[in-house]
């Protein structure tokens, strides 16, 4: 396929967003859009992330525009709640679409079924960094038989 023909469909992982597709992004995405707002509590238990992870990724999704980070007290204990934003939502919904076309061409194509007699592809030999000598790369890279 040639990249400037656009005749050619494109691979559907080129319309995943790096973003959204991470894995704990796109839990927080996901439960998100499961209730009306979310609270940081329940994220961090139903994702086993630690305050700083959840932290971090519930930035990267706000200043993307994708969830609003509201705080705000439950009596006299401090809460935090996560509502996704239309734009999030339309991520997420995008991202699922991507996923869809790709579970679907993959089952286009029927399961991958090597030939006995098919060669297997060698994998190079990765070389240590400076410094590390070969404790630096143990068993990276080896093959093994089957």
């Amino acid at each position: 396929m040639n990249v400037a023909d656009d005749t050619e469909e494109r691979h559907p992982t080129l319309a995943l967003d790096d973003t959204v597709h991470q894995r704990v992004r796109l839990g927080i995405l996901a439960i998100a859009r499961e209730a009306e707002s979310v609270e940081f509590a329940f994220l961090k238990q139903e994702l086993g992330l630690t305050d700083g992870n959840l932290s971090r990724h519930l930035k990267v999704l706000e200043d993307s525009g994708l969830i609003a980070v509201n705080k705000g007290y439950a009596g006299r204990r401090p809460r935090t709640w996560i509502t996704l934003t239309p734009t999030g939502a339309q991520a997420l919904d995008h991202e699922l679409r991507a996923l869809r076309a790709l579970v679907h061409r993959l089952e286009a194509a029927g399961p991958h079924r090597p030939e006995r007699d098919e060669p297997q592809a060698a994998v190079a030999e990765p070389r240590a960094p400076r410094g590390l000598g070969a404790r630096g790369s143990a068993g990276v890279g080896q093959l093994t038989e089957e």
